[in-house]
């Protein structure tokens, strides 16, 4: 048997034959194992790869990986980002970029392909939104015209825009769970920040008139503002102070997310309510429905969760109820009249 020392060789079984790629995702190597052929394949893979063709889509996807926009992302999202780049590069990489040009040609492609995951649809459109995110980049880098991913339909079909915490599901879950937990759950919902954010939030991130402090999903690029207003301030004025940061748990020590999160679920079944459609992160819009209803603007919203304001109009629809915005329209024409 032949040995292969070869620096990332992929060994993929299929009907009953064995092939070889250079890595994984990457090109095909020509020639049995071991043999000069292979050996010649396997360089010629690695120094495209240094250099890939500058007319393939091979070379798109370089240019995403190597640029501060991939950097930049949380290297959780960048881990799971890699693989779906390779993915898209095994698939996509040797077409020529002005392929991307022509929508009515390659959108059918793009289609056939996000469908290989058509039975885990949330799967398909994440694959989808990596591959948008690259023809977006492509687009800012002048390679291609237009993004073809755009106006292909999504196919998880989950509209959570009635889906918030009411005060009575508030109210039952309360009743099972620890005060600790209670406090959490309703900071989270007069704030409407990330259990990321919630969990670090300190007394120190407390001034006079407001909580200020930096968001973790923005790599603590922007601040969240949140004005003390009367509830937020009844809801501060009821949790003891244990630690330097707002919430703590039952051992008074500060929470951690996978620690809350397994407590949180532990009381949702014991609220009788672990069937239910309701996550926590649910509680962010039950926290942009109270800033609607008490006629905060599109931007003031964005600047208060550190949201994206042209974002904004997508994730009030998302998230705040019809029956909310139109008692949100009664009180601005009450307040007009």
């Amino acid at each position: 048997m032949v040995r292969l020392d070869l620096k990332g060789l992929a060994k993929v079984r299929a009907k009953g034959r064995t092939y070889w790629y250079a890595w994984r995702g990457g090109p095909r190597l020509s020639g049995s194992p071991g043999s000069p052929e292979f050996i010649a394949s396997y360089n010629e893979a690695i120094e495209q790869r240094r250099a890939p063709d500058a007319s393939r889509f091979r070379a798109v996807i370089a240019n995403y990986k190597a640029s501060n926009d991939f950097k930049n992302l949380a290297p959780s999202t960048r881990a799971k980002w890699g693989t779906w780049l390779d993915r898209i590069g095994e698939h996509f990489g040797e077409l020529r970029i002005a392929q991307f040009d022509r929508p009515e040609k390659i959108r059918p492609v793009i289609r056939r392909w996000r469908n290989r995951w058509s039975e885990t649809p949330r799967t398909a459109d994440y694959a989808m939104q990596v591959l948008s995110k690259v023809c977006g980049h492509a687009v800012q880098t002048g390679s291609i015209a237009g993004n073809p991913c755009k106006g292909i339909e999504h196919l998880y079909k989950n509209d959570r825009s009635e889906i918030i915490w009411t005060d009575a599901d508030i109210l039952q879950l309360k009743k099972s769970c620890s005060p600790e937990l209670a406090a959490a759950v309703d900071l989270a919902a007069f704030t409407g920040l990330r259990l990321g954010d919630l969990v670090r939030v300190a007394w120190s991130h407390v001034d006079e008139d407001c909580i200020l402090l930096t968001t973790g999903k923005s790599r603590h690029r922007r601040e969240a503002l949140i004005p003390l207003y009367d509830g937020l301030r009844e809801v501060l004025a009821r949790i003891p102070k244990r630690a330097t940061t707002i919430l703590t748990n039952t051992r008074r020590r500060p929470w951690t997310a996978d620690g809350f999160g397994s407590s949180f679920q532990k009381a949702k079944a014991d609220a009788g309510m672990s069937e239910r459609d309701i996550h926590f992160n649910d509680l962010r819009g039950t926290a942009a429905t109270k800033f609607y209803i008490a006629g905060f603007t599109m931007r003031e919203i964005a600047e208060t969760l550190a949201w994206e304001e042209e974002s904004v109009e997508k994730i009030i629809r998302r998230y705040v109820g019809r029956s909310a915005a139109i008692k949100a329209r009664i009180k601005k024409l009450a307040a007009k009249q």
